[in-house]
């Protein structure tokens, strides 16, 4: 019993609150009111997940922001936000950590072209929660 308890608490303290090098996020302001909306997709969740919202990728000012719309999301640990190739985390940009900050900064050295889809990705558990087709507009 005493066991249990010890992975339990070893679990809470040190199971999602810890960033590795793919998780640091960088804190993007809010969308510009002049920015071109440029690509957008509507969310898809996975077995299980509940998820309702929008990905949008505006451009303003020489640089690229993704935006979530309407998002919620059913609770996970370790949660992402991934710019990908496709619609599994295999080729992906980390935009940060899925938080109530809405806006997600894309840096300038990211061709945006080259991605298709917008992930909620559970990175400890490598377990993805939702994807957004992006479609250009």
């Amino acid at each position: 019993m005493r066991t249990l308890v010890l992975i339990v608490c070893s679990f809470l303290l040190f199971g999602c609150s810890e960033e590795g090098v793919l998780t640091s996020g960088r804190v993007a302001e809010n969308i510009a009111p002049d920015a071109s909306l440029q690509y957008s997709g509507n969310f898809v969740p996975t077995a299980g997940i509940s998820v309702a919202g929008a990905a949008q990728i505006y451009f303003s000012e020489g640089s690229y922001k993704v935006q979530l719309t309407g998002f919620s999301i059913s609770n996970g640990p370790d949660l992402k936000v991934y710019l990908s190739k496709s619609d599994v985390p295999n080729n992906f940009v980390n935009l940060g950590n899925l938080s109530s900050q809405t806006v997600y900064e894309i840096p300038d050295s990211v061709e945006v072209a080259d991605y298709s889809h917008v992930l909620i990705h559970c990175q400890q558990y490598n377990h993805l929660f939702a994807v957004a087709a992006l479609t250009q507009n």
